[in-house]
C-alpha cells in the first residue's frame, strides 16, 4: 500500500502537502475525544484529548513531515490514540514549515507552546515532549533548546523514527533504502535544504545527533529495521546514554517508518502505542 501511494520523488513540496492531507482525510478520531483548536504562545495548536486524559498532564506532539509537510490534521487521530494510551492531554502544535519558515522557526515554535503549557499551571514534572521522524528530532531539539535557556524540563522525551540527522549521510540510509518503502534518501536532502535555508546540515537545534546531549529527560527512542533513519535513532540513543542520559531503545522487527500511525489496522502499532502509554504513565504519573 505505501509503495503504491507515495510518490514524493516526483512531488513539488506543495504537492506533497496535498497528498498528505487527502491520505489524513479517512483516519478516523477515536469516540469520545474532544478537540479544540488554540493558540499556545502565539503559535496554532489544538488540544487533542481522550475522554480520560488527566487535566493536569499534557503530551505536547510535533508532527513528522520532513520540517516542509504535515500539520494538526495528518496526526489528528495519532494523537488522540496516544492521548488515551497515556492518560495526558494532546497538544498538537502546528509549527511553521520550511522552505517559508527555515530554521530554527520550528524550534521557537516548540518552545513557545511549551512555555504556553507551564503558564496554564501544568508542572514540568506532568509534561512529556514527543514526535515523529522530523517531529522526533524537533523533540530533542527542543529539549536542548530548553536546557541551554534554563528553563524546567519536562518529564521525559518520547522519539518515534526520529529524524535526527539532516546530512542524511548515515549507513541506513544506503543499507535500508530498499526495504523503506517511505522515506527515500534524495527526498530527505531535499526536504532537508528546504528546511535548513542557510544553516549547516550539522547545526545541533537541526541536528541533533550532532549536539551535546548531557542533561536532558529521560529518552524513549523507538525505531523500526525497515528505515533508512534506522542509524539517525540509534546513534541519537548511543550518543545519549555516552552523554548520560537515560535512555530506553526499542528496535522493532521489521517495522517501517511510523508504524504507529498505522493503528488500528497493524497490531503492532497498536502495540507500540500501549508501549509508549506505559513509558509515559510511569514517569509523569
Amino acid at each position: 500500500m505505501m509503495r503504491s501511494g507515495f510518490r514524493q520523488q516526483e512531488q513539488s513540496i506543495p504537492e506533497m502537502r496535498a497528498d498528505l492531507e487527502a491520505m489524513s482525510a479517512g483516519a478516523m478520531v477515536p469516540e469520545g475525544t474532544r478537540c479544540r483548536p488554540v493558540r499556545a504562545g502565539g503559535v496554532p495548536c489544538e488540544w487533542i484529548d481522550a475522554p480520560d486524559a488527566a487535566a493536569d498532564a499534557a503530551i505536547l506532539y510535533l508532527h513528522g513531515g520532513g520540517y516542509v509537510v504535515g500539520s494538526i490534521n495528518s496526526h489528528r487521530a495519532h494523537v488522540a490514540r496516544l492521548s488515551a494510551a497515556c492518560g495526558a492531554r494532546g497538544l498538537a502544535v502546528d509549527y511553521r514549515l520550511g522552505p517559508e519558515h527555515p530554521h530554527p522557526a520550528a524550534v521557537d515554535d516548540a518552545v513557545a507552546a511549551y512555555g504556553w503549557l507551564l503558564a496554564q499551571g501544568i508542572r514540568p514534572s506532568r509534561v512529556v515532549v514527543a514526535g515523529d521522524s522530523a517531529g522526533g528530532g524537533l523533540t530533542v531539539a527542543t529539549l536542548l533548546a530548553l536546557r541551554d535557556a534554563g528553563a524546567p524540563l519536562p518529564a521525559c522525551g518520547v522519539c518515534i523514527s526520529p529524524w535526527t540527522d539532516l546530512t542524511c549521510s548515515s549507513d541506513s540510509m544506503t543499507t535500508r533504502a530498499a526495504v523503506d518503502p517511505m522515506v527515500k534518501p534524495d527526498v530527505l536532502r531535499r526536504m532537508a535544504a528546504a528546511y535548513l535555508g542557510d544553516a549547516d546540515a550539522r547545526t545541533p537545534l537541526a541536528s541533533p545527533l550532532h549536539a551535546r546531549l548531557h542533561g536532558l529527560p529521560p529518552l524513549l527512542v523507538h525505531v523500526g529495521t525497515a528505515e533508512t533513519l534506522l542509524d539517525d535513532a540509534t546513534g541519537l540513543a548511543e550518543r545519549a546514554r555516552a552523554a548520560g542520559v537515560d535512555v530506553t531503545l526499542e528496535v522493532w522487527e521489521d517495522m517501517i517508518h511510523v508504524w504507529h500511525c498505522f493503528a488500528p489496522m497493524l497490531p503492532e502499532a497498536e502495540r507500540a502505542i500501549a508501549r509508549i502509554g506505559e513509558y509515559v504513565r510511569a514517569r509523569v504519573g
